[in-house]
């Protein structure tokens, strides 16, 4: 009997002998390197359209004399700094805004941790009491002026008419120098996003901690001082920061506060209440000094950076991080 034996094809003879390695798998990502540009590209354009590009603009308009509407400017260098250098109102306002600042900052954050306190307790409808006092924060800016300067009225504000049934007489509140403690009185009122924010952080401090110094003997205040505090102190530099940058800012309360009706009138602006972004508004638009006031707020900017990156070197020696970040990992 003849055996017959199969044709041998050609890639059984290249076929190895041996064991067939593995066949190497294709690397799986999920996504690619152009969805997440695809992804970040939105947010990119409207930083450089929104925020690089009027910043390159401003400063460009800093070097000119520009007034906003005619086309002969010319090109004046730093003239413009150069005069704000010996611009004593410019600095006399930011002087006040520097006492405006100094004041509301330490009172709002004080405030808003007390009512955060207050209200971390198991109350009898205290979710009530939180809406309450969260409320004001929601108000627009300019209904809360608006409705503070009817409260202000020296004639028929409720505020005098409360005084006047204790026995004080009417106080003029729109006018110097009172005009400046009505403004931090508008100010405080709208604590109620700063209080949500300390009642969070309060609700975040494991109770074990505080549980066992209480075990130790330590009472309530030295309980708040030595545990509470140092593990919600990330939470008020937080609050520090972001209150020193936006008191800075503050522009249409006392623009509203006046006494005239006009909001362009930036002249009527009681002295005490003629803050730093006061003045740049009246150069900008009473006086159509475009191009001084974009050199005010370039200066105003460099003052703000460096304020704000001694406050950052402050909280090493008062924020603790319950992960040291000078150590590597």
């Amino acid at each position: 009997m003849v055996v017959e034996k199969a044709p041998v094809t050609a890639s059984a003879r290249r076929r190895p002998s041996g064991p067939v390695p593995p066949k190497r798998r294709r690397q799986w990502s999920r996504y690619s390197g152009r969805t997440f540009y695809l992804f970040v590209a939105p947010w990119v354009v409207g930083f450089v359209l929104l925020t690089v590009v009027p910043l390159g603009y401003a400063f460009a308009m800093s070097l000119t004399n520009f007034d906003g509407s005619s086309s002969l400017w010319r090109w004046v260098g730093l003239s413009n700094y150069r005069e704000l250098l010996h611009d004593s109102a410019a600095w006399a306002s930011l002087g006040r805004t520097l006492a405006y600042t100094a004041i509301v900052v330490p009172l709002s954050v004080a405030m808003s941790l007390g009512l955060a306190v207050l209200l971390n307790r198991r109350l009898r409808a205290v979710g009530l009491f939180r809406t309450v006092f969260f409320l004001p924060s929601v108000v627009p800016v300019v209904a809360t002026a608006i409705m503070w300067k009817l409260v202000f009225n020296r004639d028929s504000g409720l505020l005098n008419a409360i005084l006047e049934r204790l026995g004080i007489g009417a106080v003029t509140w729109l006018v110097d120098p009172t005009a400046f403690y009505a403004l931090i009185i508008l100010t405080l009122w709208g604590l109620g996003i700063g209080m949500v924010i300390m009642l969070a952080a309060l609700q975040g401090v494991p109770i074990e901690l505080e549980e066992a110094a209480t075990v130790d003997g330590a009472g309530r205040w030295h309980v708040f001082r030595h545990v509470t505090m140092p593990m919600i102190s990330p939470v008020i530099f937080f609050q520090v920061v972001t209150g020193v940058i936006m008191s800075f800012q503050v522009l249409v309360q006392p623009l509203l506060l006046a006494e005239t009706n006009s909001i362009g009138a930036a002249g009527s602006v009681p002295t005490s209440t003629h803050l730093y972004m006061v003045q740049v508004y009246q150069e900008y638009f009473a006086n159509q000094r475009f191009g001084y006031g974009s050199a005010m707020l370039w200066v105003f900017f460099v003052i703000i950076l460096i304020i704000t990156l001694l406050v950052q070197r402050s909280s090493q020696f008062w924020v603790y991080y319950e992960v040291d970040h000078d150590q590597s990992d």
